[in-house]
């Protein structure tokens, strides 16, 4: 391993790209994109070692550290090669380099540079070798990448500098106590994560006052034991500012254990073939967001989720209570590292950032590029719930996954027209674009229980009915106008028929603010005994619905939520062209002086 190779040009092979454009993609294919991965990343660190050349720092020089990295791998290549390919040793790249270039704040930079004297460390005592760093110490604390964080006893607050000496596999980390006297602690750390599923744990992963070990998620599938980093200690899990460790407790942990090992089984199950399916081996690091302990009870579904594309194949989850709600979500965000990942290798769309366009699963407009990630990641979504319904058990599960299948399907397809209609994908986006569009027209064609696709087109039309009503200005009044720099159709047809008119400005209203959107998961499962307009509506009773949704408007000024459920259990029970306009433009509609159930 070397810095200053001369990479040739990296080339993906077509049946690859073909594969990775249908959204799914075979293990071959993820293992080009991590090969392209690892020689972004190295090309990026070039850069970074570059720019630290002369940096004042009292810890040991980036290119000295670099130096103990590149023997380690002489004599343990794979252990190294997967330090370099960790997801916090990308996020930890990517903002260094904003820091260096001003566009990103944190601790001051000859400590953040400092963490490559810690992947130093980590590599010297994964090949046994001896050497001594001068290492940034975080209230007398060392996060050692991979592996846990090394302390000193009574250390001194903030950022000082320690010393790390490794000798055959051996830690003796030294700094200064409170009163200024020197202190030390001897540490012999395991070379890999503590496995939370393992039945005998060794006493060399033990939890002492000078070592924590990161933790690790397991699984036995068909071709052996998966191990995957749960990351509560690093600095760079999250998506880009650096974070203090926030350590889960025992039984928080061994919750995220159970949770994964159910969410891993189903996604092991047999069912059709196509996207959505995950081999929970090629994920890299889990990170819990947000709690810390078993109390207060998790939601059953994911309230938070996010990933990097610094980071591959890390992932940034809120924990649940579901499995298949944890199932779905490591699918999500997968789909979103592999697009990043191609978006590494090509431009696939010529992008202004105009957030201007609708994107079903989202409050506020999006930019193309966000497009692009949404509809590639729920194609992935929509492809789990599809082979959810092919081994359905009963009726029940069957409508569930109908649902969700059918919603995912529809609105990734309207996502999916308008990239295409746009115009402004590159050769490669429109191939991949094209690709999710053969994949999703396919599944428009496949069956499923006619309540639930009922309650999905009612969603996604009450999501979509809401958001125009949220975010357009009514015409003819003032709103911050957002021209379209390239001609657009007037109308398309929608997947469900519909017509969808596509304005060529739009004009979205000055006092619109954020949202949250209930009926998507609200409408998942039909209500036994509904009382609310929205429970009649999900129930297939759309007359009893639009009479509480005129109630409601009839006692005050419209409100947006109740005005879409109102023009939706309208358009049920009204179908038509005047209903497909009105549901085209709500916007534009007109509000009757009195509201009728009609």
């Amino acid at each position: 391993m070397t810095s200053e190779l001369a990479f040739p040009h990296f080339r993906v092979p077509a049946r690859f790209l073909a594969e990775l454009a249908t959204g799914g993609g075979s293990q071959q294919a993820i293992t080009c994109l991590e090969r392209a991965e690892r020689a972004r990343r190295l090309l990026l660190l070039r850069t970074l070692l570059d720019r630290l050349d002369g940096l004042s720092t009292p810890l040991t020089p980036p290119a000295e550290a670099w130096q103990v990295v590149k023997e380690s791998a002489a004599l343990a290549p794979e252990p190294i090669n997967r330090l370099l390919l960790a997801p916090a040793t990308g996020g930890w790249i990517a903002h260094l380099l904003r820091r260096v270039h001003g566009t990103a704040s944190g601790p001051p930079v000859w400590a953040e540079a400092g963490y490559l004297c810690a992947l130093a460390v980590t590599a010297a005592l994964h090949a046994g070798t001896v050497t001594m760093l001068r290492v940034p110490l975080t209230d007398g604390r060392l996060y050692l990448p991979g592996l846990g964080l090394a302390g000193l006893t009574d250390a001194a607050p903030g950022w000082t500098v320690g010393r790390a000496h490794v000798s055959r596999g051996e830690l003796t980390l030294t700094g200064t106590d409170r009163s200024g006297a020197v202190t030390s602690s001897a540490l012999h750390p395991a070379t890999a994560p503590l496995p939370l599923g393992a039945p005998n744990r060794s006493s060399v992963h033990t939890a002492s006052p000078n070592w924590l070990p990161l933790r690790a998620l397991t699984h036995t599938g068909p071709t052996g034991t998966v191990s995957i980093p749960l990351d509560d200690l690093g600095p760079y899990r999250d998506l880009d500012d650096p974070l203090p460790p926030a350590r889960l407790d025992a039984a928080e942990a061994e919750a995220w254990q159970r949770l994964f090992e159910s969410a891993a089984a189903q996604l092991a199950q047999p069912g059709a073939a196509g996207p959505g399916r995950l081999d929970p081996a090629l994920i890299r690091a889990v990170v819990p967001w947000g709690r810390t302990s078993v109390l207060p009870p998790a939601p059953p579904a994911v309230r938070v989720s996010a990933s990097s594309g610094d980071s591959f194949g890390a992932m940034v989850i809120a924990r649940p209570s579901s499995p298949v709600a944890l199932a779905e979500t490591l699918v999500h965000e997968f789909q979103h590292s592999k697009l990043a990942a191609l978006l590494h290798l090509f431009p696939m769309v010529d992008d202004d950032r105009q957030e201007r366009y609708y994107a079903p699963w989202r409050p506020d407009p999006r930019h193309l590029t966000g497009l692009l990630h949404g509809a590639y990641a729920f194609t992935g979504v929509a492809g789990f719930w599809r082979d959810r319904l092919a081994v359905a058990e009963d009726e029940r599960a069957a409508d569930l996954a109908g649902y969700h299948f059918a919603l995912r399907r529809q609105q990734s397809r309207l996502v999916v027209r308008t990239l295409l209609v746009e115009g402004r994908l590159t050769p490669q986006g429109r191939a991949l674009v094209s690709g999710l569009a053969r994949t999703l027209d396919a599944w428009l064609r496949e069956p499923v229980p006619e309540t639930a696709l009922a309650r999905a087109r009612a969603a996604a039309a009450l999501h979509r009915t809401e958001w125009r009503l949220r975010n357009i200005a009514p015409p003819g009044s003032a709103g911050r106008r957002v021209p379209r720099t390239r001609p657009a159709p007037s109308s398309h047809a929608a997947p469900d028929g519909a017509t969808v008119t596509a304005p060529r400005t739009l004009d979205f209203r000055p006092d619109r603010a954020p949202w949250t959107d209930h009926r998507t998961h609200g409408f998942a499962c039909p209500p036994a005994r509904p009382s609310t307009p929205d429970e009649h509506l999900a129930a297939g009773n759309p007359a009893a619905a639009l009479d509480g949704y005129a109630t409601s408007l009839a006692a005050g000024p419209p409100d947006p939520h109740v005005l879409a459920g109102w023009m939706v259990a309208r358009a049920v029970l009204h179908p038509g062209p005047a209903s497909r306009r009105m549901l085209a433009r709500p916007e534009a509609f007109r509000c009757p002086a009195r509201w009728t159930t009609m």
